[in-house]
């Protein structure tokens, strides 16, 4: 079992940066991907980010690159999330996820393990 926990979503205007954490306990990570996905009212889940807990090895949404950054501290066991140059179609509930598929999975439904979410609010 892995446990999730996020922080650090608030209230931003337009072209602000927030940086969300996520702090894991319960398992080593070393097998797995961590990533960040976000829910905005009325849609689905959508992929932002993940990353390979050994290697840092990363991958982002189209929508993201260049604005978010993830990356990990293995001595927190902990999983941030920078976002940059924020815009306010980035407004959602942003989850922190783990799985132990291999690779950089994108889809919601590879990650067994969730966060709690944190909101995420982009003002014009």
């Amino acid at each position: 079992q892995v446990r999730l926990v996020e922080s650090g979503g608030g209230l931003v205007q337009a072209g602000g940066s927030l940086r969300l954490s996520c702090a894991a306990s319960g398992r080593t990570l070393s097998s797995y991907a961590m990533g960040w996905f976000r829910q905005a009212p009325g849609k689905e889940r959508d992929f932002v980010t993940t990353i390979r807990w050994s290697s840092g090895t990363t991958v982002y949404a189209d929508s993201v690159k260049g604005r978010f950054t993830i990356s990990r501290d293995k001595a927190e066991n902990t999983v941030y999330l920078q976002m940059n140059s924020l815009k306010p179609e980035d407004t959602a509930v942003y989850y922190c996820a783990a799985t132990d598929f291999g690779g950089l999975p994108r889809k919601p439904d590879y990650y067994a393990y969730w966060g709690q979410g944190t909101q995420v609010t982009v003002s014009s």
